[in-house]
């Protein structure tokens, strides 16, 4: 389709159509933090894909957050509410990756600079976490990815 952004926009029409309120309250919450995050500061900006997801993401962890505070204070409806608003925000982020995957892109990107001669130590990790960085792009923890590349370069 087109942004993450356009596909949220267009989801508010399809949620309303189907009577979904769960998902349309989240889907319109959800943008209004998008607009909120655009318009603060001293020049307007235009979020791209990357930034809305990480937005997602938090949005999504926010909710897990706020669920189990729920959860331990006995008030198992809004728990489940919140859960319920993560799932959908959750549905717009990209598949995550497993370890093993992740693990394979470590290998390759130090490989793809052993290739270009130069001698890998852990000096080298942002040159390595710069290639990985992109093309893990939210989809696996940040903390667990440069533990792998450091494990890999000692």
């Amino acid at each position: 389709m087109g942004t993450l952004k356009e596909r949220l926009h267009a989801d508010v029409v399809i949620h309303m159509k189907d009577g979904n309120r769960v998902a349309l309250t989240t889907v319109r919450n959800v943008l209004g933090e998008i607009e909120t995050r655009e318009k603060s500061g001293k020049t307007p900006i235009e979020l791209d894909d990357a930034q809305v997801t990480a937005l997602l993401q938090k949005e999504a962890a926010q909710r897990h957050d706020t669920a189990r505070v729920y959860k331990d204070a006995g008030q198992e409806e809004r728990a489940a509410a919140e859960l319920a608003e993560a799932e959908v925000i959750q549905a717009y982020l990209p598949q995550p990756l497993t370890a093993a995957e992740v693990e394979t892109i470590v290998d390759e990107a130090i490989e793809a600079l052993k290739a270009d001669g130069v001698e890998l130590s852990v000096r080298h990790m942002g040159e390595v976490m710069k290639p990985v960085t992109a093309r893990v792009a939210g989809r696996f923890d940040g903390k667990a990815v440069s533990e792998i590349v450091r494990s890999r370069l000692a």
